[in-house]
């Protein structure tokens, strides 16, 4: 299937559907393995933009794959602000990190996701998730604010 066919079919299923179950999940409090929330400012609106990414914490850095690379709306708000906010789990409990994000086109995102399935619990579900309905893979690294 070509990227762009791809990104045609899957955009709409993961916006109106899995997008949007995951968002509940994560507003009741269950933070499934795997998952974390970015949350980035809209480019055009200018308001706080939150969508469901792979966990990719790790040490003082987190990273994502992105599934439709720049063309991924929340890597778009990125390149217009690089300033975010993600939530993940650390223990028992969620809490959100700041940092500063930077889209990396030259880092082979498929490497990445083999190095961050080693890194904890449900990562490798979610990198497969994303090979499988990506239509074009992008690196993205945030580097954490200190704690």
């Amino acid at each position: 299937m070509s990227g762009s066919f791809k990104h045609r079919v899957v955009r709409p299923f993961q916006n109106k559907l899995v997008n949007p179950l995951i968002k509940r999940l994560l507003a009741r409090g269950w933070l499934p393995p795997g998952y974390a929330l970015l949350e980035t400012t809209g480019r055009k609106s200018g308001q706080p933009r939150q969508t469901p990414v792979g966990d990719g914490l790790v040490g003082e850095q987190f990273w994502i794959v992105a599934e439709h690379g720049p063309n991924a709306a929340y890597v778009k708000n990125i390149a217009a602000d690089p300033r975010v906010r993600v939530q993940v789990r650390t223990g028992g409990s969620k809490q959100w990190l700041s940092g500063t994000a930077t889209a990396l086109p030259d880092d082979d995102p498929l490497e990445r996701q083999r190095w961050l399935a080693t890194t904890g619990k449900g990562r490798g579900a979610n990198a497969r998730a994303v090979r499988a309905f990506g239509s074009e893979l992008l690196t993205v690294r945030v580097d954490l604010d200190p704690r």
